[in-house]
Order: structure tokens, then C-alpha cells, then sequence
């Protein structure tokens, strides 16, 4: 108990880990992974910049620097993720089709039809008259002997 006091003495007042330290991370080990088949000096000079930066960021008292470097980290994710929101749902939500409005750019949550052909609904913001096509939902059944 008091190694871990210790540590938390000298972590006070620091900035510790956040989301971009977390991705810095996951970098390091991938350049590590990819560095075991290449061996390649620049991959290594890489990893030990990305595991000093690590470092550095996690030791800093200043932690309003870190945190503005967090949020344009978090921003910069969130707008390289946007145009794939639409296809992540649709994979994991098999009874709704999600639709985004052309206009406005809202995503709509649709019920999956029984029917295939075109179905026409409208969207809550703007409106606009939104035109999905869909076939028929079907189910696949395992038959065992």
C-alpha cells in the first residue's frame, strides 16, 4: 500500500492519460508489431518518439495544454468518423434501415419493410421527401438432421 501512496503523490498535479495518449498507445504497438517483420531503423526511431511523447504527456503539469491537445485529437476523430455513423448502424441495427437526409443532413431511423420496392417517408426536419429502396427482409433459417 505504500508504493501505490507513492505513486499517487507524485501523480498529483500531473495530467496522466487521456484519449490521445490511449491512441499514441495503440500506435506504439502497432509500429512495434510492424517493426518485428521489417526491422527497419525508422520504424524504431518512430516508436521511441511516439513512447516519449507518451511519456511527456502523461508526466506534464500542464495540464490545460494537454487538454486543448486532447480536444483538437477528439474533434479530428469525431469528423474522420462522421461520414461512416450511417454504415456502423446499419450493421448493427438489423430491424431499421438509417437513411441520412441529403438536405439537412439528419440521420433517420426507418423500420425495416416486409416488402421490397421503394418506400417514401419525410424527413422531420426539413421536410424533404426521402425515397429508400429496400428488399424484401429475410431470415435464414438452420435446419438441423
Amino acid at each position: 500500500m505504500k508504493s501505490y501512496n507513492k505513486i499517487q503523490k507524485f501523480m498529483y498535479g500531473r495530467y496522466g492519460v487521456d484519449e490521445l495518449n490511449k491512441f499514441l498507445l495503440w500506435l506504439y504497438i502497432f509500429l512495434l508489431i510492424f517493426d518485428l517483420f521489417l526491422n527497419n531503423i525508422v520504424l524504431t526511431i518512430l516508436e521511441l518518439l511516439t513512447i516519449l511523447i507518451i511519456i511527456y504527456r502523461s508526466f506534464s503539469r500542464k495540464i490545460y495544454r494537454r487538454s486543448s491537445e486532447n480536444k483538437v485529437y477528439l474533434r479530428l476523430r469525431r469528423n474522420l468518423k462522421k461520414p461512416f455513423e450511417v454504415i456502423e448502424k446499419n450493421i448493427k441495427d438489423k430491424n431499421h434501415v438509417y437513411k441520412k437526409c441529403l438536405k439537412c443532413k439528419t440521420i433517420l431511423k426507418l423500420p425495416l419493410p416486409d416488402k421490397r420496392g421503394f418506400k417514401h417517408t419525410k424527413c422531420p426536419t426539413c421536410k424533404r421527401k426521402i425515397t429508400l429502396f429496400t428488399l424484401k427482409k429475410q431470415k435464414i433459417e438452420i435446419i438441423k438432421n
